[in-house]
């Protein structure tokens, strides 16, 4: 980071925050108008002298009035009028301006997490400062690379004053190492708290980050599945986890079963089920995926035959016009819809990007305790499997892959897995994220082929 007058102090051997080490004055030179209305006038005719810096109002009090900043470099009283155009000359005269001296005191809250950072982090860790992090609620997740974790207070102390809605800071410590696919976790900065709630797709969630698997960087990845289901569908999450497809789903009329073996997923889940209203059209389960997978055509069975249908109801505002009156009032409407449970899937979900794929080979055989009579229910189709994956390369791989070239490694994979050559064509391939350079994350979607559904499954 270059120093100017506009950046903070340097002190690059600070290892505890102290906040009162950024403080600096910039001596400058103020337009002070007696009759503040001709304000804006000069402004629009003489921006090229004007104080422009981000973050810094130009227009600031001054006495009994106000007045306008001039840029940095017209900072002496007895050579600013070498230096300012013609134009500007032409309006402190027109307006009666005085040009005076100004002191603009900058402190601690004025800098950006990066000043900070960059003004106290070693000069070779100055490429990249970690003021980035992933959000749950009140808690912020770094990723802190090696080097960095020296300072890891530091750093979590300076994001936590710089972003009001962060109340807690955290470094990953190691990777995800457990079936639950969580981490341990080090408090850089705030409390230790990690009961959040997260707004998401309109829904809102409740659990605790240390002790289930969350990420806000797959909104969109969740908003994207979602979307693609449609009301009075049934869908099998295989990995929900505290319910980001599940719940979504749920809302807008999609029958879902949804899965988790981790306890503490399983319990937030279905907090999260009754949090949003939406106990009707989501049933929470505790298995493993493998067993989930392999009874869930029965489960669903089950739902049907006990349950038939369920009656949703719906308060909807709208306006209308009053015929007394001729105005617009504002009318609560009950909408009613009326859901058949299905009694087959429609899609099954696999968000476990580690491992999903592994268990594929559970679909070899889904249909063959139910029997072949599962094919007579009216409208009855195979079930689309989406499911997440990451496909990993060497940076040393000469040449590099492409997307399709990795495409066909999962290809390759699938087919091993259901035992059955899928077409290469029939599956959809979406990049939902680059974790890091070699280590892309997809979600693959094929139809579940006939002759493996109801392939007779060996026990």
């Amino acid at each position: 980071m270059r120093e100017n007058d506009f950046s903070p102090p340097i002190n690059r051997s600070m290892r505890e925050l102290d906040r009162s080490f950024f403080h600096k004055k910039v001596n400058l030179l103020v337009a002070y108008f007696p009759n503040p209305k001709y304000i804006g006038d000069f402004v629009r005719n003489c921006q090229p002298d004007i104080l422009n810096i981000p973050s810094v109002k130009h227009i600031v009090p001054v006495e009994d009035s106000k007045g306008v900043l001039l840029r940095k470099e017209l900072n002496d009283l007895d050579t600013y009028e070498e230096k300012v155009s013609s134009m500007t000359k032409e309006k402190i005269n027109e307006y009666s301006i005085q040009i005076k001296p100004y002191v603009m005191t900058l402190n601690y809250d004025f800098w950006k997490a990066d000043d900070i950072l960059g003004a106290v982090l070693p000069k070779n860790l100055l490429d990249e400062v970690p003021t980035g992090y992933a959000q749950a609620g009140h808690v912020a997740h770094l990723n802190l690379r090696e080097e960095f974790k020296p300072y890891g207070s530091l750093i979590g102390q300076v994001i936590l004053d710089k972003n009001t809605q962060v109340q807690t800071v955290v470094d990953k410590v190691g990777s995800i190492h457990t079936k639950f696919r969580t981490f341990d976790m080090k408090v850089l900065a705030g409390k230790n708290d990690f009961m959040v709630e997260q707004n998401e797709s309109g829904c809102k969630f409740r659990f605790d980050f240390s002790k289930v698997y969350w990420n806000s960087r797959l909104s969109t990845e969740h908003d994207r599945l979602v979307n693609q289901f449609k009301t009075k569908e049934a869908v099998a999450d295989v990995f929900a986890g505290v319910g980001p497809f599940a719940v979504p789903a749920g809302k807008k009329g999609v029958l879902v079963l949804a899965n988790d073996l981790n306890p503490e997923s399983y319990a937030s889940l279905k907090e999260n089920i009754t949090l949003n209203k939406t106990d009707d059209c989501v049933k929470a389960f505790n298995f493993d995926g493998r067993e989930f997978i392999r009874k869930s055509p029965q489960l669903l069975l089950d739902w049907h035959n006990s349950t038939k249908s369920i009656e949703r109801t719906k308060v909807v505002k709208r306006r209308k016009i009053d015929p007394e009156t001729n105005e617009k009032i504002s009318v609560r409407d009950t909408q009613h819809t009326h859901i058949d449970i299905p009694q087959f899937f429609t899609d099954y979900v696999m968000n476990l990007p580690d491992s999903a794929l592994t268990f594929l080979d559970e679909f070899v055989g889904l249909y063959s305790e139910v029997g072949e009579s599962i094919k007579s229910v009216p409208g009855f189709k195979l079930p689309k499997i989406n499911v997440h994956c990451f496909e990993k390369f060497s940076i040393d791989e000469k040449p590099t892959p492409s997307e399709e070239e990795l495409h066909k490694r999962i290809h390759a994979r699938i087919v091993k897995l259901i035992d059955y050559d899928l077409p290469f064509d029939d599956c959809k391939f979406h990049l939902v994220r680059s974790v890091a350079p070699t280590k892309p994350m997809f979600c693959v979607t094929f139809t579940l082929p006939e002759e493996v559904a109801f392939k007779e499954r060996s026990h």
